[in-house]
């Protein structure tokens, strides 16, 4: 957890009399410097907070945190009483996690003077599009901050994320710690998730995006209605203050009806017209040219170094995004000059081999969509066969597994199913489950069962020759397996580059 190196002391009982709150034991001299519901994670001088969970109430850890050095309990009735004989000082309100995030706003200051903030919602496209914003701002000459699945950055400091969105005690203690690195611009991946369960109140956001919206997480929302509407909630005054929607998924004119901010949106849909309109010039293995034209018929011609409509895509949504900002369109191309966007992608369509031999690459993608897009970019500049490697998610929406061996069916040559995460769930039932949805594709790839994806990717190589392409769709840039509960270190980059060496590509 990334934390500010020289926070400041805050009363308590300035909290509380802000706030208007309910207290147990004297607040006299009590002071914070941080918060965490995490009792493992707390710092001398914290706040923690107990919040009620599916199995245990994060209060009746109150006593674990105090030992390390928590100065105060921030919980509700429910968890006060757990915590009696804990003797911390207690802030009582009605839902801990409704009210952390405003908490921790209040304790960090991050109201105080904000840095640029720029926030992207959408079930594909958030990793990919906020590495590129974040790219075009520091072409632009400035200082970024970066959350998303993959890294949080803070300037040059770069560590590895645990959750897409963290939660919100751990956000803005992220803010706080950026905005004494003197960061001027930030970039932050909002999942579903992280809207439904509080992780980004206490921030307006001075730009919000949408990217698109298909099957996945309905593990978490009943339908896909439920879905977007978790996403349209980025859409209001209390989240942020402008908007921009893409409209490349039939979603995005949905979003736009339900927002109650303004918003621009933007196509690269042939047929779908946008405020702003992207025309794709030119593919190569190395960059996609696009022009962007908007209103008053400004426009801008610039390349992005990714395979791939969608992500130029991508790179038009985050151009409209500065635009909103405040940033004339003039100045981004200027920055950008004739090479374009500088940015690089951990785990996104990464190409992982060498000049000779077979193209691999490895792709966090997880979703048919996904799959989609994706497959059909690695197609475009692959002479001879293409090979999938890939498998699903445990303990995560099964709803979508049928759909993604049947895309994956479609769009490949030859396909390997082998195991992701599979958590607390059988993988052979998940692997099968997978093969099933392969069996109903139009076209039907050579199929391949191969475990564990150690062995998988060794396979794959050893079949492919010059000419062919393998895509391992899933793993990206994740450094563990999650079996049975326990994160196992493994780098699917690392195996795939291993896997070459073995089969004498260099």
């Amino acid at each position: 957890m990334l934390r500010p190196e020289h926070p400041s002391a805050r009363s308590l009982s300035g909290l509380v009399a802000d706030f208007g709150l309910d207290t147990q034991g004297s607040l006299d001299g009590v002071y914070v410097t941080g918060v965490t519901l995490r009792s493992g994670e707390v710092q001398p001088g914290d706040l923690y907070v107990g919040v009620p969970g599916a199995n245990s109430h994060g209060a009746s850890y109150a006593a674990e945190a105090k030992a390390q050095g928590a100065v105060a309990l921030l919980t509700d009735a429910a968890g006060a009483e757990l915590a009696r004989e804990v003797g911390l000082p207690t802030v009582l309100v009605d839902s801990p996690r409704a009210a952390l995030g405003d908490v921790s706003a209040w304790v960090y200051r991050t109201s105080d003077h904000p840095p640029l903030l720029l926030g992207i919602t959408g079930t594909n496209g958030k990793t990919s599009t906020a590495y590129i914003l974040e790219g075009i701002l520091r072409q632009l000459g400035l200082v970024t901050g970066l959350s998303t699945t993959a890294e949080r950055h803070i300037g040059d400091l770069t560590v590895v994320s645990r959750l897409t969105t963290p939660e919100a005690s751990e956000m803005h203690a992220l803010l706080a710690r950026m905005k004494e690195s003197e960061v001027r611009a930030v970039v932050l991946e909002v999942s579903a998730q992280a809207l439904s369960r509080n992780r980004v109140d206490g921030i307006v956001f001075d730009v919000v995006a949408f990217t698109n919206l298909s099957h996945d997480h309905l593990d978490d929302y009943a339908d896909m209605e439920e879905y977007l509407e978790a996403k349209a909630a980025f859409f209001e005054p209390e989240r942020g203050r402008r908007g921009v929607v893409s409209l490349d998924s039939p979603y995005g004119e949905r979003v736009v009806d339900l927002s109650r901010i303004p918003v621009t949106t933007v196509s690269a849909t042939p047929g779908v017209v946008g405020e702003w309109n992207l025309e794709i010039l030119d593919e190569t293995a190395a960059y996609t040219e696009f022009t962007l034209t908007g209103p008053e018929a400004r426009s801008l011609t610039t390349r992005v170094p990714l395979i791939g409509w969608h992500m130029a895509a991508n790179a038009g949504l985050a151009i409209v995004m500065l635009v909103e900002a405040g940033f004339e369109l003039e100045a981004i191309g200027h920055a950008l000059g004739d090479d374009g966007i500088v940015t690089y992608l951990p785990g996104r369509t990464e190409r992982v081999s060498g000049d000779a031999g077979p193209s691999v690459y490895v792709d966090f993608g997880h979703s048919p969509d996904a799959f989609l897009n994706t497959l059909a970019a690695v197609r475009k500049f692959t002479p001879g066969r293409v090979i999938m490697v890939f498998g699903a998610d445990g303990d995560r929406d099964a709803t979508k597994r049928h759909e993604m061996g049947r895309v994956a069916s479609e769009g490949s040559d030859i396909l390997v199913v082998t195991d992701h995460h599979p958590r607390f769930e059988d993988p052979a039932s998940i692997r099968a489950t997978l093969i099933e949805g392969a069996g109903l594709a139009d076209h039907q790839a050579e199929l391949i069962e191969v475990s564990p994806p150690e062995k998988a990717i060794r396979h794959a190589v050893s079949i492919a020759k010059e000419g062919d392409s393998i895509l391992w769709a899933g793993p990206g840039h994740q450094d563990y397996r999650d079996i049975r509960g326990e994160r196992t270190p493994y780098s699917a980059r690392a195996e795939a580059r291993e896997a070459l060496r073995e089969s004498g590509w260099q």
